[in-house]
């Protein structure tokens, strides 16, 4: 058995929500949406308009600056509009679905039989290629980068993450097709992050072609940026690639059946949802369509849906979507209230990471926790919080002052091509001095980006 890596810094958040091992499947959405804004320095140029008939696997939009990159719908039906924002930046495309499930054949293949070049056109015309990401930046990977090396984590461990082992479940065959197609996009290796207390699935413990790497520790053991960090750091010029487990199912999907089918599991958590479980839905579903009789409905409460989890997932109003890379849906109670004294007053149901409350003495107790700041932006001070919470070899202090400054030379000195927003979010959790700490670190690595671009 490999060595097991041990995360000693770091936090777990104890909310409460947590989903149970009940899986449904969702009904139809009444409509489905693919969001450009998921897909970081995106600009789509439509394909299709409207009133246009759809099959799941038809191209909806490509990347202006790459044109091989196509999204597609992921149901069958008719392609209904574009949702525009500010300065009329395209910010959902919408398909409302014919409850048919046809798909565009693709054909069935045997990865075996395929080249590199076969793969990546496959993975191109289906609509499969923005699954992966790279690092540095953290944005979707160029399918003509050869990367040093692709990283996989079998288990998360942000609040109230889903069960890998349950989401591989009876999918195990297409989780392997899928890290087969991983072994020939790359020269380098196959690294599978797993569990080491935790992680029981044979389709991760004997998955072939995959490197294995155990870890322990408490959030955020679970990110792929900290598992690269301690298996394999970046230097100036590298580049690998990264998926997420239910991805490369979908991939594996793709090769064995030839159909774009972009199912996945969703984990619907939360103090907010009456009984938190998992649903079997389509990417891009309206979350209201297998959340919405989930949901407490309390007159004086006003809940925040979020997209993905409660540190680093994307607030979506009342009749919003699932993210493109989501595999849970977060409700908690939106922090909207005046607090008179706001920390000062003891409080048995309040958590903190220091020792301002008693939650220190009941480290078994799951919080009811808002989104409250209790406070506006401070001056920003160094008060050493930052480190008890980030495992990487990096200052985060400094890198964050570097970027806020714009000194480039001090950015990388200080690391900022290893680094993501996600990485960064208990910092933001922690900071007494409020700053939005995900922003700087995206400002600092679009910084980066334009000027070695």
């Amino acid at each position: 058995m490999p060595k097991t890596i041990k995360i000693r810094k770091g936090l777990n958040i104890p909310l409460l929500g947590s989903a149970e091992r009940i899986l449904q499947t969702a009904p139809s959405a009444d409509v489905y949406a693919i969001k450009p804004p998921d897909f970081h320095g995106l600009t789509p140029k439509m394909l299709v308009k409207e009133g246009d008939p759809v099959k799941a696997g038809t191209p909806l939009f490509f990347d202006k600056y790459n044109e091989n990159i196509l999204f597609t719908s992921p149901v069958s039906g008719t392609f209904q509009e574009v949702v525009r924002g500010e300065k009329r930046r395209i910010m959902e495309v919408l398909v409302k679905p014919d409850g048919k499930e046809d798909y565009v054949d693709f054909g069935a293949a045997s990865v075996a039989g395929l080249n590199r070049e076969e793969i990546l056109g496959r993975l191109l015309r289906s609509g499969a290629w923005p699954f992966f990401r790279q690092r540095p930046y953290a944005v979707m990977a160029n399918p003509v980068d050869k990367p040093k090396a692709i990283f996989v984590s079998a288990f998360s461990s942000v609040p109230l993450a889903p069960d890998f082992d349950f989401l591989v479940n009876g999918q195990e065959n297409l989780f392997q097709t899928g890290l087969d197609v991983l072994a020939k996009l790359t020269d380098g290796d196959l690294h599978l992050s797993l569990d080491a207390k935790n992680t029981r699935s044979n389709a991760f413990l004997q998955a072939k072609g995959a490197k294995l790497h155990y870890f322990e520790g408490p959030h955020p053991a679970g990110n792929v940026g900290i598992q690269i960090h301690h298996i394999a750091p970046l230097n100036k010029g590298d580049v690998v690639w990264y998926l997420d487990v239910q991805d490369i199912i979908i991939i594996g999907r793709l090769f064995e059946k030839g159909v774009f089918d972009a199912t996945r599991i969703v984990a619907l958590t939360g103090s907010e949802v009456l009984n938190p479980r998992y649903y079997k839905v389509k990417t891009g579903a309206q979350i209201l369509s297998f959340a919405g009789s989930n949901l407490r409905r309390e007159k004086d409460v006003k809940c925040r849906m979020i997209s993905g989890d409660a540190l680093t997932g994307t607030i979506v109003e009342e009749k919003g979507f699932l993210g493109f890379y989501d595999n849970q849906v977060t409700v908690i109670p939106e922090g909207n209230e005046h607090e008179f004294l706001g920390w000062l007053i003891p409080n048995l149901s309040r958590y903190s990471m220091s020792r301002t409350w008693p939650s220190f003495l009941m480290p078994w107790k799951k919080y009811r926790h808002d989104t409250n700041m209790r406070s506006g932006e401070r001056p920003f001070v160094i008060t050493g919080l930052y480190e008890k919470v980030l495992p990487m070899d990096v200052m985060p202090m400094q890198l964050l002052k570097a970027i806020m400054i714009n000194d480039i030379d001090k950015m990388e000195q200080l690391g900022i091509y290893e680094v993501a927003p996600e990485d960064f979010a208990l910092c933001e959790y922690v900071c007494p001095s409020k700053i939005e700490i995900q922003s700087v670190i995206r400002d600092g690595l679009d910084t980066i980006r334009k000027e070695f671009a």
